[in-house]
């Protein structure tokens, strides 16, 4: 590759790399191509040597955004191994609550993503929903009342980041946070009491 095109690949991942943090700060609205470009120091006019479209580039900032969000620390539940208290500690907590730029795009990005026209940007989200199901079911021990536990328990924990984000700066936002954790704790508790038996 010579020296122009790793230049071109450098600026490319930059300009990714700001897409996916600026989408999770402000959602798909907010993400202007000229704000953008100049945060990455590059030219307006440079973009379209980059991507075809804000389309393409949305559709790659989303993926991003979902990838660096599981490697985070306080967002790599959907990946990470442990167990079901380990998640729930780490996603609902409140360093994962307020670091909207680098956590779990799927929290941040969840409503832009079901109002998109695009087919590509839901099922790309949907897919990643489904490992993070596969995961918290394993964790849960994997039988068929865990895999319906882990949809309930993912559906709990987005909604209380979203909304303990809501309430942030006041007593409710922690309690959302905890509450939220121990209902899922305690469904995990009654999945494992069903499969034991009688």
């Amino acid at each position: 590759m010579g020296h122009s095109q790793v230049e071109k690949a450098k600026s490319r991942e930059r300009i990714l790399d700001a897409a996916a943090r600026r989408i999770r700060e402000g959602g798909f609205d907010g993400l202007s191509i000229a704000e953008l470009m100049k945060s990455a120091n590059l030219t307006h006019g440079g973009f379209y040597g980059h991507f075809p479209s804000r389309a393409a580039l949305l559709a790659e900032a989303l993926e991003r955004a979902m990838d660096r969000g599981e490697a985070s620390p306080v967002a790599a539940p959907a990946k990470a191994p442990g167990s079901v208290k380990s998640i729930v500690n780490s996603y609902l907590s409140p360093e994962h609550r307020d670091n909207f730029a680098s956590g779990c795009a799927v929290a941040a990005l969840a409503c832009d993503v079901a109002r998109s026209d695009d087919d590509e940007v839901r099922a790309l989200m949907a897919s990643r929903l489904e490992l993070s199901f596969e995961h918290m079911a394993g964790a849960m021990g994997d039988s068929a009342a865990a895999r319906d536990a882990a949809v309930t328990a993912w559906c709990t924990m987005v909604g209380a980041l979203a909304l303990s984000r809501v309430c942030r700066g006041r007593p409710r936002s922690e309690e959302i946070l905890r509450q939220a954790r121990q209902s899922i704790l305690d469904l995990e508790a009654r999945v494992r009491e069903s499969e034991a038996g009688p």
